[in-house]
């Protein structure tokens, strides 16, 4: 293994009803554990949404309200997937931009928390994008020279997304093969929430990155605007943005 890991790392991928963050939910599930002695292992959930599943995403993953009618919902596994998640760092295909911030959402819907901060986050398609700008069946192909079978299946793609991950720490030479500083790599912009609506000024202070206040200091903004924390609650943000915002809006209080 190329990959030198001091505590494990959760490949994972998610398959879901569509590609809205704060909407939408997690029909399949898989989660490759990697540890720091090579050892591994395994699980995929099906998952209820308790919503349709539309008929374009339905195309893309090969899974139907008919198949995950008798599934648990989120909220019956949730125990689990934080279990496996617990005490190792996050890794994926794209994760950075989707999968993590729609399963922080899924847990925070139902009550359990994500702290970001708990996690070092490493992103295969960053990598790839940055090296060999292509897609998944792509990096497999010239990564791993393989077909990728079964694309868009979760346990597919998150097998496929380890072995990438792992070749492309043995082919180039000026990658770290270390987690801190592969998921320093592996960020396009450094945020302060999941969704990127929440950055940092060069004083690493919070700042807006939308709205009136684009490119003022959150905390700053709170003290002079308190109806705007209240109307930033109210809007549809996701779950996780609105955390960050809530302890930034406690801490300008002192």
């Amino acid at each position: 293994m190329n990959l030198k890991l001091h505590k494990p790392l959760c490949i994972f991928d998610l398959e879901t009803t569509g590609t809205n963050i704060g909407k939408d939910r997690i029909v399949e599930i898989c989660i490759l554990k990697v540890n720091p002695d090579a050892s591994r292992e395994s699980k995929t959930w099906r998952v209820n949404p308790e919503m349709p599943i539309p008929k374009e995403s339905s195309e893309i993953h090969g899974i139907y309200d008919e198949d995950i009618k008798d599934a648990p919902t989120f909220r019956e596994i949730a125990s689990k997937v934080m279990e496996m998640i617990a005490g190792a760092d996050l890794g994926g295909f794209n994760s950075n931009r989707f999968d993590v911030p729609l399963l922080a959402e899924e847990l925070l819907r139902v009550e359990m928390d994500f702290d970001l901060s708990k996690f070092k986050l490493v992103d295969a398609q960053t990598i790839f994008h940055k090296k060999e700008p292509r897609n998944l069946g792509a990096a497999y192909q010239f990564y791993c020279g393989k077909t990728l079978e079964n694309a868009h299946s979760a346990e597919a793609d998150v097998m496929a997304t380890f072995e990438v991950l792992d070749a492309q720490i043995g082919k180039y030479d000026d990658i770290p093969n270390e987690i801190a500083a592969l998921s320093e790599f592996t960020f396009h912009n450094k945020n302060a929430d999941l969704a990127g609506f929440i950055g940092y000024n060069d004083k690493n202070e919070e700042v807006f990155n939308f709205g009136k206040y684009k490119g003022q200091a959150v905390k700053a903004v709170f003290q002079k605007d308190l109806g705007y924390f209240g109307w930033l609650q109210n809007a549809d943000f996701p779950l996780y943005t609105k955390k960050v915002l809530t302890k930034i809006q406690l801490s300008s209080k002192f």
